[in-house]
């Protein structure tokens, strides 16, 4: 999901139980005792491309305020089933940095007593639990800063506060990307798959969640407009998968994404969002997906500008 919205179900009013299947980072918390601080609640998935362009704001506000009276709170809901394994959840909490409490929330129970409906979300309760504040998606990262310290002041007057994180006035100084006309996200797989968005040849196995190489030759081509494309894949339990990345039948050279080496190839070690494209001109496009081996799993394609 991009972009920042309040439109959605009736959410709850109030900070409600945080009933989880762990925590990481912390011992479990009460809304209880919360009591008395400002909570940021961060309802977040580790391969949603959304969360991980929105984690650095998330983050530096726990830096920046959690002495002043701001507890944030990471709520992991798995999208996917390898989403539920824990060396999967607290592998990307080392790799993004996350060091406030998270709260790994694989039934849903915290989720539907929120009554979320997306990744990621943001909540912001005041000091005596009641909601403030609800954004959905990226941005508007300014405007949940200054709330943050209106909270905080209202519920200490004469606080003091840090100066505003270099994170938001980077973002609030930056010009902001527009998603207008680029390719929607595209999930791969019986259950949420579309036909027609994009074409396999070779042997695949086609599952409820994702497509599987079954066999030689396995080809995935993708027709997109965007300037970035990422890739949620698993390599499945055979271990490392190899795969060649063409962008309009060539290596992507200067767009190619971050996980792509010069010669064109990614290599998938772990359940996680790949970059694959990155600076792809304005247009039309073909992404080129060869894999080497069978057991290769893929998800789904998000898009940026």
């Amino acid at each position: 999901m991009t972009g920042a919205s309040r439109d959605g179900p009736a959410v709850a009013t109030r900070l409600p139980p945080i009933d989880v299947h762990r925590w990481v980072n912390s011992a479990p918390l009460t809304p209880e005792e919360l009591r008395g601080r400002v909570v940021l609640v961060d309802v977040w998935e580790y391969t949603c491309v959304n969360w991980i362009r929105a984690a650095p704001y998330v983050r530096a506000w726990h830096r920046d305020y959690r002495d002043a009276g701001l507890t944030v709170i990471g709520a992991h809901a798995p999208e996917f089933a390898f989403g539920r394994l824990p060396e999967n959840i607290d592998r990307a909490v080392r790799d993004h940095g996350l060091t406030y409490p998270v709260a790994i929330d694989d039934d849903y129970t915290f989720w539907r007593a929120l009554r979320n409906d997306a990744w990621p979300v943001r909540y912001l309760f005041d000091a005596d639990g009641r909601l403030a504040d609800r954004w959905v998606g990226e941005g508007e990262y300014d405007r949940t800063e200054a709330e943050i310290r209106r909270l905080i002041e209202a519920a200490a007057p004469g606080a003091a506060l840090p100066p505003v994180t270099p994170e938001v006035t980077a973002f609030v100084t930056s010009p902001q990307p527009t998603y207008a006309g680029i390719t929607p996200e595209t999930y791969l797989g019986a259950d949420r798959g579309v036909p027609g968005t994009y074409a396999l040849t070779g042997d695949w196995r086609v599952e409820g969640e994702y497509v599987e190489v079954a066999g030689a030759d396995a080809e995935l081509v993708l027709p997109f407009t965007a300037g970035e494309v990422n890739l949620v894949a698993d390599p499945g339990p055979a271990g490392p998968a190899g795969v060649r990345v063409l962008l309009d039948g060539k290596p992507a050279a200067d767009a190619r994404g971050a996980d792509v080496d010069p010669d064109g190839r990614v290599v998938a070690d772990r359940a996680a969002m790949i970059r694959l494209v990155d600076g792809a001109p304005p247009g039309e496009h073909r992404l080129t997906l060869r894999a080497e081996r069978p057991g290769l799993r893929a998800y789904v394609f998000t898009f940026g500008p």
